[in-house]
């Protein structure tokens, strides 16, 4: 009795052994899943050495491996599915948030212009994503992402052909598309008020077919020749320029190309007297500007933390007990740092204008907000939060200082589209260089050299800020280059301003057949048959009324008498 009862305790711990050594097998394969993202494999044959070294039971032991391995790789594919799904979700909810920040463009440059230009203003910001959509599908994203490729711009995808990859999905393209229409958006600005419409078609096609892609190529393709991600150690500098979220690849490229175009056109009418002091045109709706404001916010939380493009990813290898962190904790504090800088540079810009100016100005705050956001873009995933103070702080002095620089050179930016997006944008870049710690830079680009450089302030040496001012400065270059020209050739064809009488009168009713609303913020002067025709009469009444009441009084709602003050 006492041997069966040995036999059967040595035959269980067997039994406990073999289970105990295949559930350690298994969650190492998984746990290799969920680090590495690889698809992990079950060997028959691996599982047939832990179950058994017999050969008399070798049929059923083969027999148990092989059923064991199928429910494995059952569970391994749901898993991979389920972590693409994830990841394609989270980043199509970014794009849509992205693609939102358009409305939030078209209500900011609508607030900003006159009353006058709002249909051309809204119109123009409908053609941005519309062109931007076909021109991008047929040529932008294979020039930006078509790999594989040389380091200057890529040739594959064209029209999406051969696509989507096993390193990409249509996710991905929409969510790029969204990005570039940004640009096409910011430059919009710029030019407002007095620009043909057949050149906004043309700027914005050309701008998200070509000059945008490549610089996109340059710095977030793998194959770009200053990206982060290019592998090896053929690194910009030994780092590459990080611009995470696109401080420079969007919002410098959208600004300088607006520096241009209001640089060639030259001001509006009016904009600076004779004398060359800036006269105040002011947008018709601070209303507007600040719904604009708050929906460019909301939709910067998928711009900045959305550009991780997953975030089902872990930091950690689950053995130091800090399985709760991994791409998500950096996708949270990404959007802390993004709220950080804006914050800043709103309550910056609030007190600095009243200190400069002597008032409270919500337009201008709005504009410091904006600054903020288009400052951090670029080294959102990887500084602290405190540091996003410090830029904030940074970027709102950097707007006040060229809208000053501006008004000095006489040049007219309706939106401060040129001084926001590009020198924000700009010093983003440097600030990165600055402030990236090491250890958030090793995490969002991990696969890199161990000992990549990192910010200059926090002990990373100087390689990558001089990567970032590398970028700061080809960017300028590029974009000069290309929009530069174009803006030049369409002037000079007289395809880029409207005639003077055109612009006097407003867009609206010269080239899109009425006005937006009833409202007038122009001189009654001015052509007063088209004021009369299309515009409310604002009445206000003197203490005097007559009650005869006419045929005429009838359909005019009982217009006050002729001692009233009748004002067009």
């Amino acid at each position: 009795m006492q041997s069966l009862t040995f036999g059967l305790y040595i035959q269980t711990t067997k039994f406990l052994s073999q289970v105990l050594s295949i559930s350690l097998y298994l969650s190492l394969k998984s746990h290799s899943l969920t680090t590495t993202m690889a698809s992990p494999t079950c060997s028959a044959s691996d599982l047939s050495s832990l179950l058994s070294s017999t050969a008399a039971n070798s049929n059923a032991t083969a027999a148990a491996a092989e059923f064991l391995c199928g429910q494995f790789n059952n569970i391994n594919n749901k898993l991979t599915a389920t972590t693409y799904a994830v990841d394609s979700t989270y980043l199509l909810f970014s794009a849509y948030l992205v693609f939102a920040m358009q409305l939030g463009f078209a209500m900011l440059c609508a607030g900003s212009v006159r009353a006058k230009n709002t249909m051309n203003i809204m119109l123009t910001n409908v053609l941005d994503a519309a062109a931007g959509g076909l021109s991008y599908y047929l040529f932008g994203f294979a020039f930006a992402f078509g790999s594989p490729s040389n380091g200057f711009i890529g040739r594959h995808f064209f029209g999406l052909k051969s696509f989507p990859t096993p390193t990409a999905d249509y996710s991905f393209f929409l969510y790029q598309w969204a990005f570039a229409i940004a640009a096409a958006g910011i430059t919009s600005g710029s030019i407002a008020e007095r620009t043909q419409f057949v050149a906004y078609l043309l700027y914005s096609s050309f701008l998200t077919a070509f000059v945008y892609p490549v610089v996109s190529h340059w710095f977030w393709s793998p194959d770009g020749w200053a990206s982060p991600t290019r592998p090896g150690n053929d690194l910009l500098f030994g780092s590459g320029a990080i611009d995470f979220a696109g401080s420079g690849v969007v919002h410098m490229v959208g600004g300088i190309a607006g520096l241009w175009g209001a640089f060639i056109e030259g001001p509006r009418l009016g904009r600076f007297d004779r004398s060359g002091r800036s006269v105040a045109l002011r947008g018709h709706s601070a209303s507007l500007v600040v719904l604009g404001s708050f929906l460019l916010w909301f939709g910067w939380y998928g711009f900045n933390p959305g550009s991780f493009l997953q975030i089902l990813k872990s930091y950690g290898d689950g053995m130091d007990g800090r399985s709760y962190y991994g791409q998500w904790s950096a996708v949270g504090r990404t959007a802390v740092t993004t709220t950080l800088a804006g914050s800043t540079a709103a309550l910056t810009t609030l007190f600095g204008k009243r200190l400069l100016v002597g008032h409270w100005n919500v337009i201008d705050v709005c504009n410091g907000l904006l600054g903020g956001f288009a400052a951090i873009t670029s080294g959102c995933s990887v500084v602290e939060p405190w540091a996003a103070i410090v830029c904030g702080f940074v970027a709102a002095w950097v707007l006040i200082g060229f809208n000053k620089l501006a008004e000095r050179l006489r040049y007219d930016d309706p939106l401060e589209a040129a001084q926001l997006h590009g020198g924000c944008g700009a010093w983003g870049l440097i600030f990165t260089g600055l402030f990236a710690t090491r250890e958030y830079v090793a995490e969002v680009y991990s696969g890199g050299p161990a000992d990549r450089p990192y910010g200059l302030f926090m002990g990373g040496g100087g390689g990558l800020l001089a990567a970032q001012a590398v970028q700061v400065l080809v960017v300028a270059g590029w974009v000069t280059a290309t929009m530069g020209p174009l803006f030049y050739g369409l002037n000079k064809l007289r395809l880029l301003r409207i005639c003077m009488d055109d612009e006097m009168a407003g867009l609206d009713l010269t080239r899109h057949g009425g006005f937006a609303y009833v409202y007038h913020d122009e001189d009654p002067s001015i052509r007063p048959n088209y004021h009369s025709q299309f515009m409310m009469r604002k009445i206000e009444p003197t203490l005097s009324y007559t009650n005869t009441t006419t045929d005429d009084d009838d359909n005019n709602n009982n217009r006050p008498s002729s001692t009233a003050n009748i004002n067009v």
